[in-house]
């Protein structure tokens, strides 16, 4: 009985490693990689590709390690004693790699982060951490924006929170219509923010997005 309590809290919390009974042991991901070897039309035995399979599986480990971590734990830390400061913090330009969930192809771009506190603040580091977690996980760009400002909305309960993020997707770039040098906008805008326009032109124009009409 307490298993499915205990997927339902890991689940809610959003770390999000759940299978139907045990996972592919590391011997099915590697042959998993030599099947899809083969079906493009190449030798896996092959001196160049022998290793490959390891390779690979070892890379999804990584790329993919946002499954195994709870985002929310990086919340638990704060800090009240900050004299008062009632102002925005902003923290600009955490760059992030991610995967898309349709193609698994790279997302690369960057996520801005901005919230007003109330009480506490939280550790910048923090901030970049809670990105990388739900970066490393399959997704759509619009998913992951709402999760990382409802994950700081419900963390920190702060007066507001804005998250934009900017990204190139692989599966557009080198695949498909092919477009280069084309960057996906998205927001996601909480209490404050959301409601009061001088907050959001705040935010927007310390990230000067407006000026390059990137967002409205």
């Amino acid at each position: 009985m307490g298993q499915p309590s205990k997927l339902i809290g890991a689940v809610k919390n959003g770390s999000l490693r759940a299978h139907k009974g045990q996972p592919p042991t590391q011997a099915e991901a590697e042959n998993a990689v030599r099947t899809l070897i083969r079906w493009v039309g190449d030798d896996p035995d092959r001196e160049g590709l022998r290793g490959t399979p390891k390779r690979v599986a070892k890379a999804y480990k990584e790329w993919f390690a946002g499954y195994d971590e709870d985002p929310s734990d990086y919340l638990q830390r704060t800090f009240e004693q900050v004299g008062g400061y009632d102002e925005m913090v902003l923290l600009r330009d955490i760059r992030f790699e991610s995967h898309c969930e349709h193609h698994i192809a790279p997302i690369i771009g960057s996520v801005h982060i901005g919230y007003l506190p109330r009480n506490r603040v939280i550790g910048i580091s923090k901030l970049a951490r809670l990105v990388d977690t739900f970066a490393r996980r399959l997704q759509v760009q619009e998913k992951m924006t709402a999760e990382i400002a409802n994950c700081l909305n419900s963390g920190l309960k702060p007066h507001g929170v804005g998250v934009v993020v900017e990204a190139a997707h692989e599966c557009m770039t080198t695949r498909g219509v092919h477009k280069t040098e084309v960057t996906m906008v998205t927001s996601r805008m909480l209490g404050a923010f959301r409601t009061q326009k001088q907050t959001r032109d705040e935010f927007l124009s310390a990230l000067n997005l407006r000026s390059r009409g990137r967002i409205r």
